[in-house]
């Protein structure tokens, strides 16, 4: 009797044993799913929140060609201006095929700059700055201008939560074990930020 009340004992102590591994073993799976999935979450965040910003580039791209026919019409000469806006397209154009996301923004900046040059020669040119559909074009562009700037700082925001949590203790574990790997930032240069300096002495 006695033996077989020791076997009972010994039997109810190994299900419970097999009851908190199973607990255990649920608990941590649960840990590690979640971790897991927040960190494919997180990139999947910061690839949308990218493509929205791609699609605010294309409107900006999709305006370009108007608006520098609208300016040779009154600027023809300002042909170096003119061949930068084009070769910063095509680079842009050529990053986006397979370019990483710090390729895009390069040649995203590039364009910037030299657009702003474009945009500074109304201060040159009075007629083309009260030109109707010069005017018009820089509405539309200003309104493209302010939404990828909203676009950016969204992309920036998904960015910084992503490489916050990759850099966490468990995070960092979770995100090798879903291959994603650290996001680029959208930042602006200097170069593509600041006004250009326009020469009115010179004749060209």
């Amino acid at each position: 009797m006695n033996r077989r009340s020791g076997g009972i004992g010994i039997l109810k102590i190994l299900i419970g044993l097999v009851v908190v591994f199973g607990i255990f073993a649920c608990v941590i799976g649960g840990c590690a799913k979640s971790g897991y999935d927040k960190a494919v979450g997180l990139d999947e965040t910061v690839k949308s929140k990218w493509a929205q910003v791609e699609n605010q580039l294309q409107r900006r791209f999709d305006l370009i060609p108007n608006l520098v026919n609208t300016v040779k019409g009154y600027a023809g000469h300002e042909k170096e201006i003119f061949e930068n806006i084009a070769n910063a397209r095509t680079k842009y154009f050529q990053a986006s095929k397979g370019g990483s996301v710090g390729q895009k923004v390069a040649a995203a900046n590039g364009l910037q700059g030299a657009m702003s040059r474009l945009l500074f020669l109304q201060e040159k040119y009075p007629d083309l700055k009260a030109a109707q559909q010069f005017t018009t074009l820089m509405a539309q562009l200003e309104g493209t201008e302010n939404r990828i700037a909203v676009e950016r700082m969204r992309f920036n925001n998904s960015v910084k939560d992503l490489n916050f949590y990759r850099r966490s203790l468990f995070g960092k574990i979770y995100c090798a074990w879903a291959d994603v790997t650290a996001a680029e930032y959208f930042e602006v240069t200097d170069k593509a930020a600041e006004a250009p300096k326009v020469d009115f002495g010179g004749g060209g």
